[in-house]
């Protein structure tokens, strides 16, 4: 059976070294779609945690460039400071455009890009972080059809991002992190609509 999904993003902030550390080992080698990531960092940060993701993961872990096409077996960091967006034929612009949500890279402008170009074949995961942003993204992703996932916010270092994403009503799935990479997998072996489970 043929893959629905070509594309994840992921959105996190406060806490997010420790959950990509935890999260990037369990994804293999052969995973077949691109994955695209917004993480709240200092930009003296960058380069140290690129390095260190990588170390890490069975994947190539990078910065996106501006105007570079997207291809499987990468994870792609939007460049501290700096928006990161998708165009139609899935290359990324990179823009110092104003902040959203207070933010620079801005999860919501990352995903609601993602979702205009991936439509209902983009899974959107939400991670710990201490604001709301991603919140309106994951309601545009649900809103093309797109899956669903948020970090059980129990567990979260920082709550407040899974929980806002949560109370929109648009999360297919609440899973622990130890979850998220199994059911990742899972979906992208199965194309049927799965059942959404709120906790």
């Amino acid at each position: 059976m043929s893959c629905k999904y070509r594309a994840v993003v992921i959105g996190v902030s406060a806490g997010g070294m420790a959950t990509l550390s935890e999260l990037f080992p369990k994804i293999p080698s052969n995973f077949p779609i691109p994955i695209f990531v917004v993480q709240h960092i200092h930009k003296s940060q960058s380069e140290y945690l690129i390095t260190y993701y990588n170390g890490l993961s069975n994947l190539t872990i990078k910065e996106a460039k501006d105007k570079e096409k997207a291809v499987p077996g990468n994870i792609y960091f939007a460049p501290p400071d700096y928006h990161m967006l998708l165009e139609e034929d899935e290359t990324f612009s990179i823009s110092i455009d104003e902040k959203v949500n207070y933010s620079r890279p801005s999860i919501d402008v990352l995903f609601e890009s993602a979702a205009d170009v991936y439509k209902n074949a983009l899974v959107g995961i939400i991670l710990t972080g201490a604001n709301n942003d991603g919140t309106e993204g994951i309601r545009i992703i649900k809103q093309n059809g797109g899956y669903t996932i948020a970090q059980e916010p129990e567990e979260a270092e920082f709550l407040v991002m899974p929980k806002s994403a949560i109370d929109t009503g648009k999360i297919d799935k609440v899973l622990t992190l130890s979850e998220i990479s199994d059911f990742i997998n899972y979906l992208l072996k199965n194309t049927k609509q799965l059942k959404r489970r709120i906790s």
